[in-house]
């Protein structure tokens, strides 16, 4: 009878349980991640370092949508960004914008912003246009937060145009918070059959699913995407010329700005006009393939002083300044202003504070390379970024005055030679 007495507890236990999870099983969040539609777009995402592409061998490769960088930081253009968009846009590929978040603050933030949309204003996206904030050094994760919501608000004020994030799937799940959900996600995750899930966002318009996918038209590496219809914009007009450009502060001296072609300009006559030379040019620019052709609207950085002896100007450090930015905008290397200002600290620097630039002093390269700039991500090697570039680690080091080619710093701006045929 005890037995029996026994079973009949265990029946009425597993009955209990059965109708409770069929009255709770609802009401549970379902952490399922997947595509936002089933509609379904091949893409990829090029800057720089995939160097000339031929955009009618992409489209006949079967991909739909270019995600291409324009800029990073609060000064840099991307050298192939018109070239692609002109080229992508006349191969009837959809195209979407993407900036490279370097911002401190959130008045970086915003001016970053700023300068992201005068650097596409005028051009017509036909995707959202992408924040990519992934280097985030010392900063906390409600510092992250905030720099993000507000680099995000500036850019969709700014441009009348719709926005998402860019970001892997560890940052989606551990540091943006809920209230960016608001934002469609693009998300990062490799060597996975499907991306990640988090609590935030229940689907994605964009998964990065590799950064070593082939494609025909491009020489070597490109990251491969999928997309949804929810990464396409609403609405697809130019974006507006902002009412104060935000344009790089020139130098007063000496250093590099970033020139826009204008109609009927020339290689020769740009050189002459800043006092450089047209093989100056082109070796700072790699996106010009033909010296003979160029294109209004083009942006390329010019080396205003064109000799090669070293000169040197004071510069005082104002707000939301950095010393791989100021070393980037005078041609010079980190290491040099360090060594010559007796700097302890690289990443701290004051407004107000007077630095001395020698500038020219960076060797020239051969006629077989162009240069890029490259910001140093979190855990790179001089060795991984030379055999990215097909250099070597002697070249950069030389080429910036690296004394130890085993320490470099997340967020520092290098020269790299971009030797890519």
């Amino acid at each position: 009878m005890l037995k029996n007495f026994f079973k009949k507890i265990r029946l009425t236990v597993l009955l209990f349980s059965l109708v409770s999870f069929f009255i709770i099983y609802p009401f549970v969040p379902s952490l399922a991640f997947g595509p936002s539609s089933s509609i379904i777009y091949q893409g990829i995402d090029v800057s720089s370092w995939q160097g000339s592409i031929d955009f009618a061998q992409v489209r006949n490769a079967g991909i739909d949508i270019v995600y291409m960088k324009s800029s990073e930081g609060r000064s840099y253009i991307d050298p192939y960004f018109e070239r692609n968009y002109q080229n992508a846009k006349a191969n009837g590929l959809k195209v979407g914008f993407y900036h490279y978040v370097t911002a401190r603050t959130v008045e970086q933030a915003r001016e970053q912003a700023n300068f992201f949309a005068s650097v596409i204003s005028g051009k017509e996206p036909d995707c959202r246009l992408a924040m990519d904030f992934e280097s985030f050094g010392n900063l906390s994760v409600n510092q992250i937060n905030e720099i993000s919501k507000v680099f995000l608000e500036t850019l969709q004020n700014a441009t009348n145009k719709e926005v998402l994030i860019y970001s892997n799937s560890y940052s989606a799940r551990t540091i943006f918070s809920r209230d960016l959900a608001i934002y469609p996600l693009w998300v990062a995750n490799y060597g996975v059959s499907e991306p990640g899930g988090n609590d935030k966002w229940a689907t994605w318009v964009g998964w990065q699913y590799t950064s070593t996918g082939r494609v025909a038209g491009i020489s070597g590496n490109v990251d491969r995407n999928q997309f949804t219809d929810g990464v396409l914009l609403s609405n697809i007009s130019p974006i507006p010329t902002p009412e104060t450009p935000s344009t790089p502060e020139q130098p007063t001296e000496t250093g590099t700005i970033v020139y826009t072609v204008k109609s009927g300009d020339t290689l020769s006559s740009i050189a002459r006009n800043y006092g450089t030379t047209v093989y100056r040019i082109v070796s700072l620019n790699p996106s010009i393939t033909n010296p003979n052709l160029i294109y209004p609207g083009e942006q390329f950085i010019i080396s205003i002083d064109s000799n090669t002896s070293s000169s040197s100007v004071v510069y005082t450090v104002v707000r939301g300044d950095t010393l791989s930015e100021i070393a980037a905008r005078y041609n010079t290397t980190v290491s040099k202003l360090v060594t010559d200002n007796n700097i302890s600290n690289p990443n701290l620097i004051y407004p107000g504070q007077r630095i001395g630039i020698s500038v020219g002093t960076i060797p020239s390269l051969g006629n077989e390379c162009g240069k890029i700039l490259y910001t140093i991500k979190r855990g790179d090697t001089l060795s991984e970024i030379a055999a990215r570039y097909d250099t070597t680690v002697n070249e950069i080091a030389t080429l910036n005055n690296i004394s130890n080619p085993n320490l470099i710093y997340a967020g520092n701006i290098i020269r790299v030679p971009n030797c890519r045929k």
